[in-house]
């Protein structure tokens, strides 16, 4: 790992470059001002792109909670036990961790582009199989698949954001991305409770077919190519065939393509489990996402069974952490870059990841607060108001923690900024997929009060990591440092 720069300055030496080394070749690069380094690119071309991955980054997570509110009917119709049914969302959850490991070291060896296109055309195609499930089997089967495929916007996403914009500026844009993950899961059982009560949980499904493709289209007309190292080896090719002689990209790694194939698909594993930071932060993140599915996954029981809410009352509930999804990135996301750079302007326009950390204590905070707020107005049947209010903080905390930490990764490995993420995401996806099935066991055992209260205890356990490692990360960055 490496620390980041102030003005943005890694990863870029220049836009096109001709100079001579000790094996002749002359050496393609971006100089200060070419305009086809993507950090360079007009701000349209940026936000069309950044648009683009993050309806991607929306639509996958909206289609994992999206047929909650239809679990019952599902279970009717295909004649089978709604904890079945929750298996979907199970398998769907845990390959959109298992995906980025696969996904991410990809689009570092071919681009981000292919990989955007193809897996997203993947994933539009088999909502149609899903909709048209004979049974349970077929259901949880191809929703797992989907769900790999799915997952190249939450794989790829950061690191090309991180390809488009300068450490200085990345936050603000980077946390309106990272809404995409969040609200997705949060907006799907609203739009899914309006579908299912008014034409059946298929439709669901026949929805998702439907946006899909027109996102897919999206990306084939107007997605660019950001990856600098795809980038120049287009242009490598071009001076090949029109000048001849033999032309390489400055840091090219030469082993053959297998070998850096191999390397590149350990990659995510390999920060995984030898960063403590990573591997920390990840654990962290599980705890919320296993909380977050936990609680959405029985908001159904919790607001309808226990309040009397409709189907379409229950779709309403998720916007309470919706609210402090916007609530955050619209006054809190856009002081990290901030907060950031005035600490670098005191280290001597120096940054450092640990620079990103600080706002991540208003999360550490509000975590356990909120959830513990939540589990005991419940319990006592407070009123329905008071319970959404909590989850109002829970969504603020959420979008805290996960923004922070994303930056901290992608300041920390920048070139391979997916591959970071995408370590964390496994961890995350196969917590929050695994953990729901168990959560009603218990909620039923222990009542709503502990029961969500362990989530509490857990997500208070891990608070101290952001002022952890901001007085010590750097000294454990470079403790651990790997070659990658």
């Amino acid at each position: 790992m490496s620390d980041g720069t102030a003005n943005g300055a890694h990863e870029r030496t220049g836009l096109l470059s001709f100079t001579e080394d000790d094996d002749s070749r002359k050496i393609v690069d971006f100089t200060d001002w070419d305009d086809e380094d993507p950090r360079n690119w007009p701000k349209s071309r940026k936000f069309i792109n950044v648009g683009i991955i993050a309806l991607m980054a929306v639509i996958t997570p909206l289609a994992s909670s999206m047929f909650t509110p239809g679990i019952a009917q599902i279970a009717a119709d295909l004649k089978t036990s709604e904890e079945k049914v929750v298996g979907a969302t199970t398998g769907f959850v845990v390959f959109l961790g298992i995906g980025p490991l696969i996904l991410a070291p990809l689009s570092e060896t071919f681009g981000r582009r292919k990989l955007y296109l193809i897996c997203f055309s993947v994933f539009a195609i088999l909502q149609i199989p899903t909709a048209l499930s004979p049974n349970v089997q077929t259901l949880v089967a191809v929703r797992s698949i989907s769900g790999f495929f799915g997952s190249v916007g939450i794989a790829n996403g950061g690191g090309t954001i991180s390809d488009m914009f300068h450490p200085s500026q990345r936050s603000g844009i980077f946390g309106w991305y990272l809404l995409g993950p969040l609200l997705g899961p949060t907006l799907g059982p609203l739009f899914g409770g309006l579908i299912v009560q008014h034409l059946s949980w298929r439709w669901v499904f026949w929805f998702l077919t439907i946006i899909c493709m027109i996102n897919t289209a999206l990306g084939f007309l107007f997605l660019k190519e950001s990856y600098a190292p795809t980038i120049l080896e287009s242009r490598k090719q071009k001076y090949e065939e029109s000048e001849g002689g033999k032309f390489r990209i400055a840091n090219q790694d030469d082993r053959p393509f297998w070998t850096k194939l191999a390397s590149s698909m350990q990659r995510p594993l390999r920060i995984l489990f030898t960063q403590p930071i990573v591997i920390t932060m990840a654990i962290w993140q599980a705890i919320l996402f296993g909380t977050t599915y936990s609680l959405y996954t029985n908001f159904e029981t919790i607001y309808g069974r226990e309040y009397g809410f409709s189907t379409t009352q229950v779709g309403l509930v998720y916007l309470g952490p919706g609210l402090g999804f916007f609530i955050c990135v619209w006054f809190i996301v856009p002081q990290i870059d901030t907060i950031y750079n005035r600490l670098s302007k005191k280290n001597d326009n120096e940054g450092k990841p640990e620079y990103r950390l600080p706002l991540a204590n208003i999360g550490a905070v509000l975590i356990p607060i909120s959830l513990l707020w939540f589990a005991w107005t419940v319990e006592y049947r407070v009123h329905w108001a008071v319970t959404i209010l909590s989850t109002v903080f829970f969504g603020l905390g959420q979008i805290t923690i996960l923004n922070t930490v994303q930056n901290y990764y992608i300041d920390s490995f920048q070139k391979y900024a997916a591959s970071a993420i995408a370590a964390g995401a496994v961890f995350r996806s196969i917590v929050g997929g695994i953990v729901p099935i168990f959560a009603p066991a218990i909620f039923k055992a222990a009542g709503y009060g502990w029961g969500i209260s362990v989530f509490a205890f857990l997500s208070m356990a891990l608070s101290p990591a952001p002022l952890f490692f901001y007085t010590y990360g750097g000294r454990i960055r470079e403790r651990f440092a790997i070659e990658l």
